[in-house]
């Protein structure tokens, strides 16, 4: 049986207390930074995109210069991270639709968010928590791998499940806050791999605890 609302508002109340500081790790100065950042961090560290954009920014200001770019530059700027070709031509497409389609402003919507190149469900959540302030979920890696771990969603639920079962169990007004308090848990608690399940304050709603520190102990 799945942890209920009451439960989950205890847990959360313990990640708040472990992490009252959480937020979103990527460096951005205008909405169309983050969008592109976002697009960049797939399958790649906050951390490791932090170091790459400062450059990208000074060489392209604006939608327009990123929207005209050669290819081959952006992809030089990129080399550092993942899939840096594919994401290279996803952010200057995308620079070229939001000036064509939508009058050099992000979109404020989900499907609109989602027509442009690398933008998917987590991006375009992201994207409206941050810079629109819409409630939404975005569940990563991290979220993932923590809804399974406490009993918040089935070990084989999907992102769209995992996003589903947060939102009906979370106040729409939490929602922006419990994602990121969530991500920097798994980023900096409940990791992949060697997790701290010898300090963790969850132990009792943790099946992974359970079945694979207690159960060995």
């Amino acid at each position: 049986m799945r942890v209920g609302r009451k439960k989950l508002k205890q847990i959360l109340e313990t990640i708040a207390v472990m992490f009252p500081e959480a937020k979103g790790e990527l460096d951005w100065e205008h909405p169309f930074q983050l969008l592109i950042a976002v697009i960049l961090s797939a399958q790649t560290t906050d951390k490791a995109v932090n170091k790459i954009t400062p450059q990208l920014w000074l060489k392209y200001p604006r939608i327009e210069d990123l929207a005209n770019a050669q290819l081959s530059d952006v992809e030089d700027a990129l080399r550092t991270i993942g899939l840096y070709k594919n994401k290279a031509k996803n952010i200057i497409k995308t620079a070229q639709i939001i000036l064509s389609d939508f009058d050099g402003q992000v979109p404020k919507t989900h499907a609109e968010l989602e027509t442009l190149p690398g933008v998917g469900r987590k991006t375009a959540n992201v994207v409206l928590g941050e810079i629109y302030g819409i409630p939404s979920i975005a569940v990563d890696t991290h979220v993932s791998r923590v809804a399974k771990r406490l009993n918040i969603s089935a070990p084989d639920a999907d992102v769209t499940q995992i996003e589903a079962d947060l939102m009906a169990k979370i106040p729409k007004k939490d929602w922006v806050i419990t994602h990121h308090r969530l991500i920097f848990f798994g980023r900096y608690h409940c990791l992949a791999k060697n997790p701290k399940c010898a300090t963790c304050p969850l132990q009792d709603s943790c099946l992974y605890y359970k079945e694979n520190i207690k159960k060995k102990a």
